[in-house]
């Protein structure tokens, strides 16, 4: 091997490492200093944020419920995706390609005002109990169910055949083999896009607002709206989501690291 040649390996190297380094991440945790130091410095800011933070209780836990009761959606429309039976099957596409088809927010607006009214009033529940955030957490779910059907269907469909056809010659049904066979490494194959289908529901979240839900974008507009601080307000709103969602973003790339090295 030459002179010349030995000298370009490091150069080479360097190159690569310089490209592949995460500037991106340099930048969002620059900004959050720079906020953190402005919330820290600067009266208005403070206050902003006193005002704002409370509201990440009510985000958290309208993402987290709506998004525990969607799987449940999800999975059962994603097995209704994949069933023989005619029937199940085409209510679970209209299902689906109905909650695709029209904008979050007129989704939003339409199960919270048209559909929940009607259905607690069958149940025997008088509407005007029902809460705006729980109106904002059933549509949540509802919505984003229809989304996490599709993500369901394609886990189950990327296991080999052969599996169920193994589990059903042993004897199991295909309850049986969907449950302890089939499911358990669908959910595992599919993790990272559950993973990235609630921080996309954390960031939807803030459309409940438009229900009067008194999470931190409707803190942050009462805020701008009562002090006409509009700048503080929405950075310090664009702060907190971005702090939430960066942080669950790096954890779910850990994860998806971690099942790659247990693959391998």
């Amino acid at each position: 091997m030459t002179g010349p040649e030995i000298q370009t390996q490091p150069d080479e190297t360097w190159r690569s490492s310089w490209r592949e380094f995460p500037w991106w991440l340099i930048a969002i945790f620059t900004f959050l200093a720079l906020m953190g130091l402005l919330i820290l410095r600067s009266i208005n800011f403070n206050e902003a944020f006193k005002f704002i933070v409370p509201g990440i209780q009510v985000t958290l836990y309208t993402t987290m419920t709506a998004f525990a009761i969607a799987l449940v959606l999800g999975l059962l429309a994603g097995l209704g995706r994949i069933s023989r039976n005619t029937a199940v099957r085409n209510i679970a596409i209209t299902y689906v390609e109905f909650i695709r088809g029209v904008p979050t927010l007129v989704l939003i607006f339409t199960v919270a005002f048209v559909i929940v009214p009607p259905v607690s009033g069958a149940l025997g529940v008088d509407n005007r109990v029902v809460t705006a955030n729980t109106r904002a957490i059933i549509a949540l779910a509802v919505i984003y169910g229809a989304f996490l059907a599709e993500i369901f269907r394609a886990g189950i469909e990327s296991i080999h055949k052969g599996q169920m056809e193994a589990a059903r010659s042993l004897g199991m049904t295909y309850t049986q083999a969907m449950r302890y066979i089939i499911l358990p490494q669908a959910i595992r194959n599919i993790s990272p896009a559950l993973g990235n289908d609630f921080i996309a529901m954390l960031k939807d979240s803030s459309l409940v607002s438009v229900l009067a839900v008194r999470d931190v974008t409707q803190l942050a507009r009462l805020h701008a709206g009562s002090t006409f601080r509009f700048r503080e307000a929405y950075l310090v709103l664009t702060f907190l989501y971005l702090t939430m969602t960066i942080m669950l973003s790096l954890l779910l790339r850990w994860y998806e690291q971690r099942i790659g090295k247990d693959r391998g």
